[in-house]
């Protein structure tokens, strides 16, 4: 019987998986394992990859994308280990890891599961780590927020469970599914993973049913891993926070009592509707920001322009139409934009060359439909040549300062010599 069954599910996220087998081989050195990866029809060549370079991993591929339970699955009834540790493919174990948590498992008879203090790829403590379960009153404090303002209350820091010592191993009610740690015999006794779940919940509900059993889980701290979340999956999208939602609607349905069930789900949808808005709206902002910092710059600069010009050429100061002009320099403005971000002026990287070609496109349109408008419509080619130039200028000079200030989105495109990816995963 082997000490332990390591079972990865691996989708499209070849670099990542091989980091992690590789940490997963240099945490085994010392305990008898067997590694599973179940690959759910990865298109990245993921499955010629790990034969190659892992011949000694059990992969089993899947034509079709499965879903997270039902790959899991495969593996858990295929697995001869005494413990079954489900692990993401987004992360990396340490050398000691799992010679600690089996010992933790072997010295606490009553452990059901274990999950493991983890970082992100910046250092940064995952608060999903430690879970609490989330019913309606949790689920309320965290989508109101109240779980933000009060962490180190005991009601309402349950979703996270962070009035607890993220440094020192506690009882805890949720497993994080990126490191799943259980007893087989609990899984014979409780059952393997809920397929409903394609993905996400699966991890509440299957925690949830060891505590059910009789056994508990535990956070452990003594030990640690590297989990670069949101690159399999990226959770801040309206995505996710939809899938992810909805997966909390079913495991309300299945262990809660008809009453919390429908207020579960209240308040599961009303969580939906709230975190897309906010998406969306600040997407919307962050997409527009420097657009309008552009149009009002160009749209000011023209009125000084008009300013000098007039002082320079003698005019009377009402010289120009000022309801002419009121229409006029904010449609000079919308066209020199719009043609700019047609040529690429605004793709990432910036190029210099591309928002030039678009000003001037821009211009030649101006004095087109210009042309064409009654004598009356008109008042100045000159203020339009001189607009083009300095429309560019303040492209010009807005990028420099962004990209001297590090905004990554205005980064200058610079000449690279060619090199493959897997360069950095040898």
């Amino acid at each position: 019987m082997q000490d332990l069954s390591i079972i990865i599910v691996n989708y499209n996220v070849k670099h990542f998986v091989e980091q992690c087998l590789h940490s997963v081989f240099n945490a085994s050195k010392n305990l008898n394992i067997e590694v599973f990866v179940v690959d759910n029809n990865s298109v990245d060549g993921s499955v010629p990859f790990i034969k190659q370079k892992f011949p000694q991993v059990k992969l089993i591929e899947n034509k079709t994308n499965t879903g997270f339970s039902v790959a899991n699955n495969q593996a858990i009834k295929l697995s001869s280990g005494k413990y079954v540790l489900l692990l993401n493919p987004d992360t990396v174990v340490q050398e000691d890891t799992f010679e600690k948590v089996v010992s933790f498992m072997n010295e606490h008879p009553d452990a059901g599961g274990l999950g493991i203090k983890m970082f992100d790829g910046k250092g940064k403590f995952l608060p999903e780590s430690k879970r609490g379960l989330p019913t309606p009153a949790v689920a309320f404090y965290k989508i109101f927020g109240l779980a933000k303002l009060f962490p180190n209350s005991k009601k309402f820091g349950q979703y996270h469970l962070t009035y607890l010592d993220k440094d020192k191993t506690h009882q805890i009610d949720v497993l994080s599914g990126a490191f799943m740690l259980m007893r087989k015999e609990t899984l014979d006794k409780v059952g393997m993973l809920d397929e409903t779940f394609f993905m996400y919940g699966e991890d509440i509900d299957l925690s949830y049913r060891i505590t059910l059993g009789g056994y508990k889980n535990y956070y452990f701290a003594d030990s640690s891993i590297i989990h670069y979340k949101g690159e399999s999956t990226k959770k801040s999208s309206v995505n996710y926070v939809i899938v992810f939602y909805k997966a909390m609607a079913i495991f309300a349905q299945k262990h809660f009592s008809s009453g919390n069930a429908k207020l579960f789900n209240f308040l599961i949808h009303l969580a939906i509707y709230l975190r897309a808005t906010v998406a969306i709206t600040a997407r919307f902002i962050k997409q527009s920001f420097f657009p309008a910092i552009d149009f009002g710059l160009i749209v000011l600069g023209l009125y000084m322009i008009k300013d000098i010009y007039e002082l320079q050429f003698k005019f009377n100061d009402d010289y120009y139409s000022k309801r002419l002009i009121d229409l006029a320099f904010p449609i000079y403005t919308v066209i020199w934009m719009f043609f700019s971000y047609l040529s690429g002026g605004y793709d990432k990287p910036f190029r210099f060359l591309k928002m030039i070609r678009g000003v001037l496109v821009g211009t030649a349109i101006i004095l087109i439909l210009y042309s064409l408008l009654p004598e009356n419509y008109r008042f100045s080619r000159a203020l339009i040549l001189i607009g083009t130039a300095y429309t560019i200028l303040v492209y010009l000079i807005t990028r420099i300062i962004y990209n001297a200030a590090g905004l990554s989105q205005f980064k200058f495109k610079t000449e690279q010599k060619k090199q493959t990816d897997c360069h950095y995963w040898k």
